[in-house]
């Protein structure tokens, strides 16, 4: 090889680069590598890695960085907090949380069938969600509008806009037709239909369309203890679509059996039309050959990450909504039908519809947990949150955020309309009951917290004295100590999340059960079904529904309040974004209609990074550096690598919630076994934490996992008093500024040393190698 050749072939060679990835709620490059002039060197508006100004060419200056790493910043909060139209997602919270159920199964050992199943629960118990969602809607526009206001003349009478569908104040007008007025309100929960899908539809290709670096399957991957390294894990777009198509066929389905039901009622009571009966009972063999398929096409596949998912499915699956839309408008055809004599009177059969979807709800919960219980037993977790059920309790949460969502939408719809409180019936008595047990589930909300808050109280006190042994010999200062043992007993009421869930969720399943009963059995709201009882248990039934319904109306009236300040505040849209930090991190594997997932695009980003640069030379080596959740994306990220590029990164990670918050509640992926397969497969890794950080923590990485990953926890704050290098008074840091602590700079250095190989200036011909990827960083 020419000499000429061979020093452009080492020019940039034993370069280290320090990749670092922010945390929760995001920040600038300028404020992550310390410089006012950053220069973007790859990526888009949405996520893009920066350098300083001064370090652009630094792979042909390598002299400069012999001894310091060339610092580069991946900037990746655009994905969750960039445009104001993400605060509406707010609106998808109930679908988020039952996607992040998915992912929360035990760590288990050869039962494949058994997770098969727990996929499948999850992935019926979001599609019960879509229904519920579109069966409220249907409930607002078609029974609380077009069946009772407009039917009633008081009602249409104050509300001008409903005059046309009234058969009073339009004198029998062609739409005052009951049928026809639930056609025209069906379109209503249809467009909402619609809206889910095409939101669905453009997040895939806003968000998830980026396709990993394309690598072959280790033969060992199974055993890694995770799945995360999987060449498909993050690119779904067969699963995706799949379920889009049957959640969208679902809520079709759902507005045309609303229309179609409240029809075929009137044409099978007595001198009902002979023909429009006939009618009636092929359409709703029809909607229950579709529903059917559309739980066969739920139910048939899970995801597939053993490769890129790149296909799509047969045209039966991607030709179910059409075939849905069609039965909706055939169905919107049958209703508008002329039937002389057929009055609108009373309410929709609601009550049976939404009984049906709670009790199925509550079904699949027990089944659920039934399932996770064995995937627990089989490989038990100490450390898993709620000793592996945190899975099925989070399906519940999502099922009563839906719930409260769609009981909250109907009583404020049914008040507005109904002014005086008398004119029409109102929503389906179970909403009612629902909201009446929102005040004892509240009140035992309250014991728990104040007895957590107790058990801080206590901790404080002990907290009182480490602080002390922590800052020995410092002047006493009886209000800072305070202070500093108030942080850290705050910071451990994260470890008191699994207690707080599992409460809520458990007196959430037995209060639902006991409010379907009661509006199964009485068929009455709770006040009037108690009225005949002892004068403590009437006035308790009074106060539990007027309070019930008035706090789910203020708790819809807030979230609606907090969505609508999110689109037009800055501030207040970033503190959305964190939510979705956490919460989009997996992909959508229970329900379409979730949040898009960044990491789709954020984990590729990273793992392409890190492979173009540990790729470029033989002795070029990597530190990935991970505050919070950009610990989580870089080792995700490290785990898409292949096991020779895995070997030469070294990864820094401090504030970190990957053993703390995902080890715990997602223990399949981010247990014990898989924190020590990446603990052995990376070159070396460090990590730093705080007792006042109420996020980051220790990795307890399991047995005797040497070196060690864990620093001993830092000293938070810097100094106790007043100090030579502090002269003003320490701040507590808690979560944020790790870089503040030296620590931090002496750990980065440990790693570099370990990383920098020792190669002389000039290697020999015969050394020297092509480059594999042919691309450089």
């Amino acid at each position: 090889m020419p000499t000429v050749e061979r020093a452009q072939r080492h020019e940039g060679a034993g370069i280290a680069l320090e990749l670092l990835v922010h945390g929760v709620g995001g920040t600038t490059p300028q404020e992550m590598l310390d410089d006012p002039r950053t220069v973007r060197i790859t990526g888009d508006d949405t996520a893009a890695v920066f350098r300083r100004a001064d370090d652009v060419d630094a792979e042909h200056r390598p002299d400069d960085y012999r001894g310091r790493p060339v610092p580069e910043a991946y900037v990746w909060c655009n994905l969750t907090s960039g445009n104001s139209a993400r605060a509406l997602w707010l609106l998808l919270l109930p679908f988020m949380v039952v996607n992040l159920a998915h992912w929360m199964r035990p760590t288990t050992h050869d039962r494949t069938r058994t997770v098969r199943l727990y996929g499948l629960l999850v992935r019926l118990a979001g599609l019960t969600l879509t229904v519920l969602l579109v069966a409220a809607a249907c409930e607002v526009a078609l029974d609380l509008a077009a069946w009772q206001c407009a039917g009633t003349r008081a009602c249409a009478d104050r509300h001008s806009w409903l005059g046309f569908l009234s058969p009073t104040v339009s004198d029998g007008g062609w739409w005052s037709r009951p049928g026809r007025r639930l056609a025209l309100a069906a379109v209503v929960p249809a467009a909402l239909t619609g809206l889910l899908w095409y939101l669905s539809r453009r997040t895939w290709s806003a968000y998830e369309s980026q396709q990993p670096m394309p690598r072959e399957p280790e033969p060992d991957e199974e055993s890694g203890g995770t799945s995360l390294g999987r060449p498909g894990f993050w690119y779904g777009r067969r699963l995706v679509a799949r379920l889009r198509a049957a959640h969208t066929a679902a809520g079709l389905l759902t507005v045309a059996a609303a229309v179609a039901s409240a029809a075929a009622r009137f044409d099978r009571g007595p001198g009902g039309p002979a023909l429009l009966d006939t009618l009636g009972w092929l359409l709703d063999a029809a909607l229950v050959a579709c529903a059917a398929v559309v739980v066969w096409v739920v139910c048939r596949r899970g995801r597939s990450e053993n490769r890129l998912d790149q296909e799509l499915d047969e045209h039966l699956v991607r030709r179910l909504p059409l075939a849905a839309l069609v039965l909706l408008v055939l169905a919107l055809v049958y209703a508008g039908w002329e039937r002389p004599g057929w009055q609108s009177a009373g309410r929709l059969p609601g009550d049976p519809t939404f009984g049906a979807i709670a009790f199925l709800q509550g079904l699949l919960v027990i089944v659920l947990a039934v399932v996770a219980h064995v995937l627990h037993r089989t490989r038990p977790d100490p450390r898993a949150a709620m000793r592996g059920l945190g899975g099925p309790a989070v399906v519940m949460l999502a099922c009563a955020l839906g719930g409260v969502m769609s009981g909250g939408v109907a009583q404020r719809v049914a008040d507005w309309l109904d002014g005086t409180g008398a004119s029409i019936a109102g929503p389906p008595v179970l909403l009612t009951w629902q909201a009446s047990v929102i005040p004892p589930l509240l009140v035992l909300l309250l014991a728990l917290c104040g007895w957590l808050a107790w058990r801080a109280w206590l901790l404080r006190r002990t907290e009182l004295g480490r602080v002390e042994l922590d800052y020995a010999g410092e002047p006493r200062d009886t209000a800072r100590t305070g202070r500093i043992a108030s942080t850290r007993a705050m910071a451990t009421l994260t470890d008191r999340a699994p207690l707080l869930v599992a409460v809520t969720s458990t007196s959430t399943l037995l209060l639902g059960a006991g409010a379907l009963v009661g509006a199964l059995t009485t068929d009455e709201a709770p006040s009037e079904a108690a009225d005949g009882a002892y004068a403590f248990v009437h006035g308790a039934a009074e106060t539990a529904q007027a309070l019930g319904s008035w706090l789910i109306g203020v708790g819809f009236i807030l979230f609606v309040t907090w969505g609508r300040r999110a689109y037009k505040d800055a501030s207040a849209r970033r503190t959305i974004g964190i939510l979705w930090d956490v919460g989009t991190f997996w992909p959508r594997a229970a329900h379409p209609f979730a949040p898009p997932c960044y990491a789709e695009r954020a984990v590729p980003d990273l793992t392409w990074r890190m492979a173009t640069w540990t790729r470029a030379e033989d002795d070029r080596r990597l530190v990935i550096s991970g505050h919070s959740q950009g610990s989580v994306l870089a080792a995700a990220a490290a785990w898409q690598l292949t096991p020779a590029d895995r070997s030469r990164v070294a990864l820094l990670t401090y504030g970190s919630p990957l053993e703390r918050l995902y080890g715990r509640w997602f223990p399949a992926h981010f247990g014990p076994a898989a924190l020590a397969s990446l603990h052995a497969e990376v070159d070396c890794w460090r990590n730093l934490y705080r007792p006042t950080d109420p996020i980051g923590g220790p990795v307890r990485l399991p047995g005797s996992c040497t070196p060690t990953v864990d620093r001993e926890a830092l000293k938070d704050p810097l100094a106790y008093g007043r100090t030579p290098d502090h002269p003003l008074p320490a701040p507590i840091l808690g979560h944020g500024d790790y870089q503040a602590d030296p620590a931090f700079a002496e750990e980065r250095e440990r790693l570099l040393k370990r990383l920098r190989p020792e190669v002389p200036a000039q290697r020999p011909e015969a050394e020297a190698q092509t480059d594999p990827t042919g691309t450089g960083p």
